[in-house]
């Protein structure tokens, strides 16, 4: 045998090599990477002109030419700056709308549980994961409910108190016992609900035991819920339509992102199921929701829904609203959630059956948590989208933070030819703030998860 046809195996590691020198210091490296190329020379061209272009006159308009304080327009209009006295005035209203200024301390309260909640729940480190997230998911929308709207709803409008002639019930002593009315029908009408949940959870592949719990479990949530919001609190009622600014952004876009993940993920389950009947449904509602625009949603549920309900029935129209939005961005996450499910590998699936493991812990140990991950920025992208997409309740005569500016504009004590542009420079602050947030906690969870998946 030649020594062409003998092989070497290396009996040892090779030694780890030196980086390679850097040549210059960090400028001219910086500089090299800039003007390498004439193509690179131009695009920093470009670009230093584009910020000398728009930085300079945007600082100018925002700090140096700005007038900071002042109490109507007489002060803003000798400067050509931003009128931030106009935005001072009104900053109550931007934040609440035409909420009762004596009750103001209820949303702040709401918004400071809310944070003191969700902190620790973006916090890996932080320990009680698991309580948090039942007091957040669980206890806050109710408590946040309460506090909003004041408790003590009136059950007159539900199920059979419809039906009922409460002022002469309340002459002849009855109004108590009917009151009792409305829960019984509501156990009735729950008692069909959940057996019909309990139906559909067994058709898609749970066992007995599992479908029970689960129906036990929203009989008491939504019993529970009902009793909460029924007790009288003491609280003066604030109706929604007194509502805006801020307040309504948060409720709107907190509420379709709570709603929209787990729906769209049991939608995106749906859709890859083998099942033929639960795979058709849940076709028709992606495609229905995803092939209309998100206006027409709102126009619907807020003018055409109302035409469909039995005569007496109504719903509030922010409600009305959020259950829209809910919808339509769960179509939404669907789909971005299939595209993980879809990228992970069949190996898994085979190695989880060949533990035997059954369907549903197969999804939530070893599937989800993988599909997830791998698309954070989709899910993050359509909550950022979400959030900036509550501009259009104003359509629908709810005025959200933008629709409580555009309506300030009117006012004739704060109408200066830079009213309009600080106003609209406020409020896209307000949402760049948001939406970047949003953004660099995306990038933390996805670098986070990423690491992870590399040890």
């Amino acid at each position: 045998m030649n020594g062409a046809g003998r092989s070497y195996v290396r009996a040892a590691f090779a030694p780890v090599e030196p980086p390679p020198p850097a040549h210059g210091n960090a400028m001219s490296r910086f500089a090299a990477s800039l003007f390498a190329t004439p193509l690179n020379f131009a695009m920093t061209a470009l670009s230093v002109g584009m910020i000398l272009l728009i930085v300079p006159p945007f600082l100018d308009f925002m700090i140096f030419d700005a007038t900071w304080h002042g109490t109507s327009r007489a002060d803003c209009l000798p400067n050509a700056g931003a009128c931030w006295p106009f935005i001072k005035a009104k900053f109550g209203q931007f934040v609440y709308g035409f909420y009762p200024i004596d009750e103001r301390w209820r949303p702040n309260l709401a918004f400071a549980l809310g944070a003191a909640l969700l902190t620790p729940l973006l916090i890996p480190s932080a320990p009680f994961k698991w309580l948090n997230s039942v007091l957040f998911f669980g206890v806050y929308p109710v408590v946040a409910f309460v506090l909003l709207t004041g408790g003590n709803l009136d059950l007159r409008n539900f199920f059979l108190g419809r039906f009922i002639d409460w002022q002469a019930a309340a002459g002849f002593g009855l109004a108590a016992g009917l009151r009792w009315t409305f829960w019984v029908d509501f156990f009735a009408s729950a008692f069909v609900l959940t057996t019909l949940v309990l139906a559909g959870t067994m058709l898609l592949g749970a066992s007995l035991r599992t479908a029970f719990v689960s129906c036990v479990t929203l009989f008491a949530s939504l019993g529970a819920l009902l009793l909460a919001v029924d007790l009288d609190f003491g609280l003066r009622s604030v109706e929604t339509h007194a509502w805006g600014g801020f307040l309504v952004t948060m409720v709107v876009a907190m509420t379709g992102i709570v709603v929209s993940l787990p729906l769209g993920i049991l939608l995106a389950l749906g859709r890859r199921s083998e099942l033929p009947v639960v795979r058709f449904l849940s076709i028709v509602f992606i495609e229905f929701w995803r092939g209309v625009p998100v206006i027409t949603v709102l126009f619907f549920a807020t003018y055409m829904l109302p035409l469909f309900l039995p005569s007496g029935v109504s719903f509030d129209t922010l409600l009305r609203a959020l259950i829209g939005v809910a919808l339509f961005s769960a179509a939404y996450m669907a789909e971005v959630v299939r595209g993980g499910l879809q990228s992970i590998p069949r190996g898994q699936y085979e190695a989880a059956s060949a533990l035997g493991l059954g369907y549903w812990r197969t999804m939530s140990t070893v599937i989800l948590p993988q599909a997830l991950a791998l698309v954070v920025p989709g899910i993050v992208n359509n909550f950022i989208g979400l959030f900036k997409d509550t501009t259009l309740v104003l359509i629908v005569a709810i005025f959200d933070l933008l629709g409580q500016l555009r309506a300030s504009f009117s006012d004739p004590n704060w109408a200066t030819p830079v009213t309009l542009y600080t106003g609209f420079a406020f409020a896209g602050i307000v949402y760049f703030v948001c939406c970047f947030a949003m953004s660099r906690y995306a990038l933390f969870v996805e670098r986070r998860v990423n690491v992870a998946g590399r040890r």
